[in-house]
């Protein structure tokens, strides 16, 4: 279970802006030195990211995003000055939508969704879904399942960077 719950954890932390160090050997609660368990389902050592290092895209009025891009998923995250509106659309991919700071406006399928800092909203695929910031400085983190292709390979129609 271990094995899950820090790679989490460091995505979390790195999204709230905390570093996070490896370190081995790792100190049981009795104090030994052990040596971390490897999964032998795992081939390559976690991906380290800093949000601080990663480009910030202007993608309209009052609007940033920062993407990080793997094989399965895309984390972004989102800064919306007060009244920044990303448009009606949809997508192939799963979307968690975490607000850290701030609130947003959510229309979707006829429904209203006020959702403020903390709160988690998902979205399935292909449903239509459309934000407005109610703050400034609010921030939104996103994760993306499969990865966004549209915004790898920049046929995304919606929003696009400013030039």
């Amino acid at each position: 279970m271990k094995a899950f719950i820090l790679p989490l954890f460091a995505c979390v932390m790195l999204a709230s802006g905390a570093s996070v160090a490896a370190e081995s050997p790792v100190t049981n609660a009795a104090g030994k030195g052990e040596q971390a368990t490897i999964s032998p389902f795992r081939h390559t050592l976690p991906d380290l990211y800093d949000f601080s290092q990663i480009p910030v895209e202007q993608m309209g009025t009052g609007i940033t995003r920062q993407t990080i891009h793997n094989g399965q998923s895309t984390m972004a995250k989102w800064v919306f000055a007060k009244g920044a509106v990303v448009p009606l659309h949809h997508h192939v991919n799963e979307q968690i939508t975490w607000i850290t700071a701030g609130s947003v406006e959510v229309f979707s399928q006829g429904k209203r969704f006020v959702v403020k800092a903390g709160q988690v909203i998902v979205f399935p695929p292909n449903v239509p879904h459309e934000f407005h910031s109610l703050e400034d400085g609010t921030i939104d983190i996103d994760i993306f399942t499969p990865q966004r292709q549209d915004w790898i390979d920049g046929t995304a129609s919606y929003i696009k960077p400013a030039s």
